[in-house]
């Protein structure tokens, strides 16, 4: 019986060594790939920033990354790029807010206004690109994690303040009414050509709105 259970174990260990090699072989892949991807949206996001959305093309952005063009096609096409190139600045913003120490909340209306101000600072400064992420959301041919894992963070900071003013089962109703009326406003501005600043003072009037409590 041994030497039948040994022999068992011999033949199964060269399986058991492919097996393991296999998966080494393909986390190394998958490393290998999300470092490429990773690199292709950076050099994106740099080109988009120093020559403008119309002037860069694939063919630039494969250069600029040392890959093929299909290579950059299989991250995504140029929109998809600029979206990407948000996501990860709106996400910095996220990041960087989670971080620091919670601080008080005083006015309500005035918190809603300081929590997008960030976010509003970084359209100004890039007004070319925010035009034209602003016409790619609203042909809404492309997912973005502006209304994925960024919403739900963004309603839930939302939703925090939203409790000061008012803390009843209605919060979370306000919050999502706030989020987006955020989006639309952020949406007309970007449309008509307008400063994101004047977002603030919409979105503010809207929280005097809905954050009532009488």
């Amino acid at each position: 019986m041994a030497e039948v259970a040994w022999r068992l174990t011999s033949a199964a260990a060269p399986h058991t060594v492919m097996n393991m090699f296999d998966e080494r072989v393909q986390t190394r892949r998958d490393q290998q790939r999300e470092q490429t991807r990773a690199r292709i949206v950076e050099t994106a996001q740099r080109l988009f920033v120093s020559e403008g959305f119309q002037a860069t093309t694939i063919r630039k952005i494969a250069q600029a990354a040392a890959v093929s063009v299909g290579s950059v096609m299989a991250v995504g096409d140029k929109d998809s790029l600029l979206l990407m190139t948000f996501d990860r600045w709106i996400g910095a913003v996220h990041a960087q807010r989670a971080a620091e120490e919670p601080r008080p909340i005083g006015s309500p209306v005035q918190a809603v206004g300081e929590a997008v101000q960030p976010f509003l600072d970084l359209f100004s400064a890039n007004p070319g690109l925010s035009r034209e992420y602003g016409a790619i959301l609203a042909r809404g041919a492309h997912r973005t994690e502006v209304f994925g894992a960024l919403a739900t963070t963004l309603k839930g900071e939302f939703e925090q303040i939203a409790r000061v003013a008012r803390p009843d089962e209605a919060a979370p109703a306000a919050a999502r009414a706030l989020y987006y009326g955020y989006l639309g406003l952020l949406r007309a501005a970007s449309a008509s050509g307008q400063d994101p600043q004047i977002v603030r003072a919409g979105l503010e009037d809207i929280a005097a709105t809905v954050l009532r409590t009488d």
